[in-house]
């Protein structure tokens, strides 16, 4: 079996802080370092109501309400964080080995969640990560060249829209077609 390179992970939370607040939803792709998936996961993490009306209030909330409906709408047919780390580690069993490099946008504030409520999950995860924010921050700032990208707020959506905008910027710097390597 082909075992992937990349774990993109997108997190929806009830807000930015891991000591406050809960991950309500995930989504992964695993992925070859040309970007073709393997296999993708999402599950939905329950969380207490009171955590929900207490935490994701706010400008950001009131802005992406579609977005806030939806997530408040699915908490009901939630699973237990422990049993959706479960499945992610299953899900890295299955398809990566030993070294398991986390991929996505701002991917640091993700890994802050996984290291607060997944702990296994964490201690699988090698320390480097390929964060496609530090190439926007360059491609915007230095070469003003922006993407426009997705702006649904669901784990998923968020995923492919990192994956469509790696792909965006490495096209720019290699030209059309991906210069290949033998590995």
């Amino acid at each position: 079996m082909k075992k992937a390179k990349l774990l993109w992970v997108d997190l929806e939370m009830t807000g930015l802080e891991p000591e406050k607040d809960r991950i309500l939803e995930v989504a992964a792709i695993a992925t070859d370092w040309d970007f073709n998936e393997v296999a993708r996961m999402t599950a939905i993490v329950k969380v207490p109501n009171t955590v929900i009306k207490k935490r994701m209030v706010g400008e950001f909330w009131e802005k992406n309400f579609e977005s806030y409906a939806q997530l408040v709408s699915q908490n009901k047919k939630g699973e237990k964080s422990a049993e959706v780390e479960k499945k992610l580690l299953e899900f890295v069993d299955k398809y990566f080995g030993d070294e398991v490099i986390l991929a996505g946008n701002s991917i640091h504030q993700d890994r802050r969640f996984i290291r607060h409520e997944w702990k296994k999950l964490d201690k699988r995860l090698h320390y480097r990560m390929f964060d496609v924010s530090a190439w926007k921050v360059y491609f915007e700032n230095a070469l003003d060249i922006k993407f426009i990208k997705r702006d649904e707020h669901r784990a998923l959506d968020d995923i492919e829209g990192s994956i469509e905008e790696i792909s965006y910027y490495l096209e720019r710097v290699k030209g059309s077609k991906f210069e290949k390597k033998k590995r």
